[in-house]
């Protein structure tokens, strides 16, 4: 994700309206993108999952004319994936990056911290974005290497129907500087220090 948030540094328009729901993958938009004085950020304060998709629907009916691209998770998305319905409704057409690494991450992490290697309820089955984006009649593509992020993106801004991104992501990537094996490693280590 650090090569594809440099990426859409890049590639952005000064005038970018971002949206992220809730969830581990919100820090990617909130700490490691850069915000001119046109850019805008649409996220929740309250941990709202799924607040990403109608708030970039929304800009983009506002502001037809600008870029808005929301970040989601996996879990997030499913929360108002149906939005897609009102969006196509709208004639809005924002760009969705789902971050699916296959977990509900913030909660997982929480468990891993305090309850290391007890994990209940957070590894997801999901259906397929994809398939999912094209029966709303938006543009879908999953990229599972970072490497061909920069392609699909431009695909992606190409889109006169908008775009979902399903992007792969390890779960083992949770935070930009703790892997989720480490989290794990640093709860046991503390609580065998404890016992």
């Amino acid at each position: 994700m650090g090569k594809v948030t440099a990426h859409l540094r890049e590639v952005l328009p000064d005038d970018v309206i971002l949206a992220n729901g809730a969830g581990n993958f919100a820090v990617w938009p909130n700490k490691f993108f850069q915000y001119g004085p046109k850019a805008r950020l649409l996220a929740p304060q309250s941990g709202a999952m799924g607040y990403g998709v109608p708030a970039a629907i929304a800009a983009k009916v506002v502001h037809p004319e600008r870029t808005v691209v929301c970040f989601a998770g996996d879990g997030d998305f499913q929360m108002t994936s149906q939005e897609l319905a009102t969006a196509r409704q709208a004639g809005a057409q924002p760009i969705i990056l789902i971050l699916n690494n296959g977990i509900y991450g913030t909660i997982r992490a929480h468990q891993e911290r305090h309850y290391p290697a007890r994990v209940s309820g957070t590894d997801m089955e999901s259906p397929d974005f994809v398939m999912l984006a094209k029966a709303y009649g938006f543009h879908g593509e999953r990229v599972e290497r970072t490497e061909d992020f920069a392609a699909a993106f431009e695909r992606a801004l190409a889109s006169p129907t908008g775009a979902v991104l399903d992007l792969v992501i390890s779960p083992e990537a949770l935070t930009p500087r703790q892997t989720l094996t480490q989290m794990r490693d640093a709860a046991l280590s503390a609580s065998r220090r404890k016992g």
